[in-house]
Parts: C-alpha cells; sequence; structure tokens
C-alpha cells in the first residue's frame, strides 16, 4: 500500500481545492519544486502532480514546472491534468513521468483510450472522479450521465489496468474517504485502485488498507499531509507490515 502526495498546480503554485473549486483555494507554496523535495525527504516513495489549469482548459499549462519537479527528485511522479492526446503523454513520459493520468479523454474519445493504453501499457492511469456516482469531467465542472463503475468496467476492456479514484464531494474536505464507494469500484472492477479524497486521519488510512486484498493499492493525500493531521512518517507506520514498511513496494509498476 502507498501513501502518495499530491501536489495540485495552479498558475505555477501549490494548491489545495475543496471539492475543485477555484474560489476554495488554498495556497501551501510558490515553490513546488521544494515541496516535491519535502515529501521525498520525509519518505515518500511516489509523487500525484495535477495540473489543474490544464484540467480546467483541456490542455496542460504547467509543463514546465512539472519537468522541472520530476528532474528535483528521485522518485516516480504521476501526472495528471488536461492531457487528451498523444503527443502529450509522450512529452510528459520523456520528460520522465512514471505514469500519466487521463481522465475526460475517456469520456470524450473512449477509442483514443483504447490506443494509448495498446501504445504505453501500464504507464497509463485513468482517474475516475466520481459525483454521487456519475462521472465529473474536465476539471469536476462537468458531470456525465455516465456511471463511474460503468465507465471503469469500459475502459478495462480497452486495456486500463490501474485507476485513480476521487469522490469529488471529499476531495479537499478532511472528512474521510468514501470507502464504500471505493470499495464497490474494486469488487465490481477487479482493476488496481488508488483511493483519493478526503482521507483526514491514520484511521482513514486503516480503512483504505482494508482494501488491499480487494486491489487498492495505494492512496493519494493532499490536504492532509499539508495541515498536519497526518505525517508520511505516521503513514509509514500503518501500511507497514510485520514492522517492515510496503509503501514503495512494486514502485515502478
Amino acid at each position: 500500500m502507498e501513501l502518495i502526495p499530491a501536489l495540485d498546480l495552479r498558475l505555477g503554485r501549490c494548491v489545495r481545492l475543496v471539492r475543485g473549486r477555484v474560489e476554495n483555494e488554498t495556497i501551501y507554496s510558490d515553490n513546488p519544486l521544494e515541496m516535491a523535495r519535502y515529501w521525498e525527504e520525509q519518505g515518500a516513495r511516489r509523487l500525484h502532480v495535477v495540473d489543474l489549469d490544464g484540467a480546467f482548459t483541456g490542455t496542460p499549462q504547467n509543463i514546465g514546472v512539472i519537468r522541472e519537479i520530476i528532474s528535483s527528485v528521485k522518485i516516480p511522479v504521476q501526472v495528471g491534468g488536461g492531457i487528451r492526446d498523444v503527443k502529450t503523454i509522450e512529452q510528459l513520459l520523456e520528460a520522465g513521468a512514471n505514469r500519466v493520468i487521463l481522465g475526460t479523454v475517456a469520456i470524450l474519445n473512449p477509442e483514443l483510450v483504447g490506443e494509448i493504453c495498446n501504445s504505453f501499457g501500464e504507464a497509463i492511469i485513468l482517474g475516475i472522479d466520481a459525483k454521487r456516482g456519475k462521472v465529473a469531467i474536465e476539471g469536476w465542472g462537468v458531470t456525465s450521465e455516465k456511471r463511474a463503475v460503468d465507465l471503469a468496467r469500459e475502459m478495462r476492456e480497452l486495456g486500463v489496468r490501474r485507476i485513480v479514484f476521487t469522490d469529488v464531494y471529499r476531495d479537499g474536505t478532511l472528512n474521510g474517504p468514501n470507502i464504500r464507494a471505493t470499495e464497490d469500484m474494486a469488487r465490481k472492477t477487479g482493476l488496481k485502485i488508488i483511493a483519493s479524497g478526503g482521507v483526514s486521519t491514520l484511521d482513514d488510512l486503516k480503512a483504505v488498507k482494508r482494501l488491499g486484498k480487494l486491489g487498492v493499492e495505494g492512496v493519494i493525500v493532499g490536504k492532509a499531509l499539508y495541515a498536519e493531521t497526518i505525517s508520511i512518517k505516521d503513514a509509514l507506520e500503518v501500511f507497514s507490515s510485520n514492522g517492515v514498511s510496503s509503501i514503495g513496494s512494486n514502485i515502478n509498476a
């Protein structure tokens, strides 16, 4: 089980939003590179970087900053936000991204997702963001009629093997993750899942850990780390097995 710190980028800064709303933004750092190095020093074994400007506009806006983040740390970095074409994927992988996260394109052009998975394999992750079970796209500004579980099943048939599953209404709230929805997604799809949204306490991490046997292999944490309600050190202890940390296992998968 991995704990993955989130770095959300907007206008070149490291921020956190509540439920994806720009009006509910907190700026945590004007220097995302320092933040990335700090999480690495604290023991993180992977980083989750999202280009929020890209998610809102449909075209990545912080590629330069993302390149610098990747080159400034030694741990794997997965990147998402506004990635909707092969050229951008190639750009990010060439820059050293370990994984690239697709989102809106799965609704707009599912056939392309199949082609991308065929070309890039497990370097591709699908981000599924849900509002009351329905898929939210375009920076969470639009809610489709597609059920999140149904989209995941369809994408599995096209070659997707891993998803980041986020409950939009929990994200940035510190109200705890949607364990029931995450469990349902795992049971009904058979995909590898990284849980996201709402994590606040070590008890939340323990609840996610219990889903490991279903294929939930990690959890993304943002606000709780910045607000210091959780530390990476304590998370390492929660996710340890027989005293040996399992965070970072299968690190290049």
